[in-house]
């Protein structure tokens, strides 16, 4: 509800409650009856009158069956002498009981003035309404330049330590020199060191880089500045340097302190790309960003923090010695790191005695701090839903599945001959990657719809893996293709179940030719400058730097790789299809098969 609709029911309640009370003192001063001084008169010689009360000229008459009256007489004349002029006598007057009370106006107001009064402080006060709201208007229009940054100051409850943020340990060592100089600069400053005024956070989503930067505040324990790239920029030209400013004003006179901006790209990217148009606001705010940045005095305590995702995209001016001149990568957690993560966020949970973090660690390479935390946060949740008192292994390894690959659609239910077409193919996939010598284990064989697939075959890493082989991409083909070799041998067609894994193989493959220099053929050497460039989400522009004539050669190349890596899958196919009918007649009965029952019906010594 807006304030201006609030004051609006405010101001008619409050005419509601006072034309409520006037219309109540209109009904009670009606009831009483105003009579003449004749009438007085007439009433006191019949000894009717019980009490008289005078306030001022007016007359307040109580019968003594009762009844209420009032009479008005002249102000400057008392009430003995106006009834001896009416010629009441003497014994009736000093009969009488008379009170006389100091003269009050109250009476006078409500019954005279207030009928006219009423209308004018109505219309008075809804004016005034009015134009508070229009000054409250003009205020947000002055406060529009202001900087949104959200403060956090450092308290017990929400401060952040390193000891809080797990793995990365080398971006932790980086930033400690930060920390250092925001407790004591002194130190630094009197050898004549030149302290980094831009910390530049590099790294994939989900790393921790927000998190990194509240642990580097919680460490000095400074004030801590937090605002997003986008909100600097508006719809009208100066509003987001305006803006930058005021932040940059608000936080010298809080130093020392840090000033976080997250997603820097949004408004950092670089000036003069051509796309899209000229952009005059964000150029405008990245330029009061430049400046101030460089306007720092070497004394001056604060500390710009960055993070980005897309470092490419920067403007170099932003990166140069002055500015951002130190960049801190956060890389996703190797295992060591994830278990630790997984520790982390263990906290508060109740766990069962059978669950291994370091099992957990090892079944998610890849994944991100946030992706560990969301995947504990669903296990916790599918363990509620099934009204159990603690997390157990069974809900974390179903929520490791249902973040990777999407929740089970236990509303697709295949048909008969789809259900066997689609076991005979996971079970092609894990034989061939079974006895494939570099291809990565296998983790779990299901049947059940999850997310796009009708079925997986989960393949992970007994370790980390930075570097790869051509071997192991070859593998990888093969395990690809596999499907499509399975379903062509054993049901002498294929569906469109493979085209997901023809497309992956494709693109491995052409990657293997054009960007790792794998193939014997062309050589060692890459085809194809691929500039980032996105516009809607899609990368536009791919320069051709080859003829035509090797762009044949590129595609006989990449056919050749996968006929040798198709040829190699149906090899081992036709050599293990009893374990394969084996395999999808209990994917059949099982629809789940995890790695020990895998493992237990297969020669584990691969294929020479």
């Amino acid at each position: 509800m807006s304030k201006t609709l609030k004051n609006f029911i405010v101001f008619v309640i409050i005419f509601l409650l006072v034309g409520g009370l006037f219309s109540l003192y209109q009904a009670t001063t009606q009831k009483v009856g105003v009579v003449s001084l004749n009438q007085l008169v007439q009433e006191i010689e019949k000894s009717d009158v019980k009490q008289i009360i005078v306030e001022g000229s007016k007359l307040n008459i109580s019968l003594n069956d009762g009844t209420k009256q009032t009479a008005n007489k002249e102000t400057t004349e008392s009430l003995s002498d106006l009834l001896k002029n009416y010629g009441v006598a003497e014994e009736k007057i000093k009969g009488l009981n008379v009170e006389v009370r100091p003269d009050s106006s109250t009476s006078f107001w409500l019954g005279t003035l207030l009928p006219f009064l009423l209308p004018f402080l109505l219309i008075g006060g809804f004016i005034y309404f009015m134009l508070r709201q229009v000054q409250g208007s003009n205020n947000r229009a002055m406060t529009f330049g202001q900087s949104r940054a959200r403060e956090n100051q450092n308290n017990i409850k929400n401060r952040i330590l390193f000891k809080d943020v797990a793995g990365v340990k080398e971006a932790k060592e980086e930033l400690a020199e930060v920390v250092e100089f925001l407790k004591t600069p002194r130190r630094f400053l009197s050898l004549g060191a030149r302290i980094p005024k831009g910390v530049l956070l590099i790294g994939p989503p989900g790393t921790g880089k927000t998190l990194l930067a509240r642990a580097v505040a919680g460490e000095a324990n400074v004030p801590f500045f937090h605002i997003s790239g986008s909100e600097f920029v508006e719809m009208f030209v100066g509003v987001g340097a305006s803006r930058v400013r005021d932040l940059f004003k608000r936080a010298k006179k809080t130093a020392p302190c840090i000033i976080f901006i997250d997603e820097i790209d949004a408004v950092g990217r670089q000036r003069g790309s051509g796309l899209g148009g000229s952009h005059d606001e964000r150029e405008q705010t990245l330029n009061q960003i430049l400046v101030e940045m460089d306007g720092f005095d070497t004394d001056t305590n604060v500390i710009v923090m960055a993070a980005t995702n897309r470092p490419d995209v920067l403007d170099p001016a932003l990166l140069r010695p002055g500015r951002f001149d130190r960049r801190v990568m956060l890389d996703l957690p190797d295992i060591g790191d994830r278990e630790a993560i997984l520790k982390v966020h263990a906290l508060g949970k109740p766990l069962a005695p059978d669950i291994d973090l370091r099992s957990l660690a090892e079944r998610t390479p890849g994944f991100s701090g946030a992706d560990l935390s969301n995947l504990l946060n669903e296990a916790a949740i599918l363990t509620a839903r099934r009204n159990k008192k603690k997390v157990t292994m069974d809900e974390c390894l179903e929520s490791i599945d249902k973040v990777l690959l999407g929740p089970e659609r236990k509303s697709h239910i295949l048909n008969q001959t789809e259900k066997k077409i689609a076991a005979f193919h996971e079970a092609g996939h894990a034989i061939v990657a079974h006895f494939s010598p570099h291809a990565d284990p296998i983790r779990k064989v299901s049947i059940m719809s999850r997310g796009s697939a009708a079925g997986y075959t989960l393949k992970l890493p007994t370790e980390d893996r930075h570097l790869h082989s051509r071997s192991y991409f070859i593998d990888e083909i093969s395990v690809l293709l596999a499907g499509h070799a399975v379903e062509k041998y054993i049901f002498n067609e294929v569906t469109t179940g493979a085209s997901n894994d023809l497309k992956e193989a494709t693109q491995l493959t052409r990657k293997l030719v054009t960007r790792y220099g794998m193939s014997d053929t062309l050589g060692p050497r890459t085809y194809g400058e691929h500039e980032e460039m996105i516009f809607l989400g899609r990368e536009i522009h791919e320069q051709q730097d080859y003829g035509d004539a090797t762009a044949t050669q590129i595609d006989r190349e990449v056919n050749k790789i996968i006929r040798q890596c198709y040829v190699r899958a149906q090899k081992i196919i036709i050599q293990m299809k009893p374990k394969i009918e084996q395999l999808a007649g209990l994917l059949l009965k099982k629809e789940t098969i995890e790695q020990a029952e895998f493992n237990a019906l297969f020669d584990k010594k691969p294929l020479a």
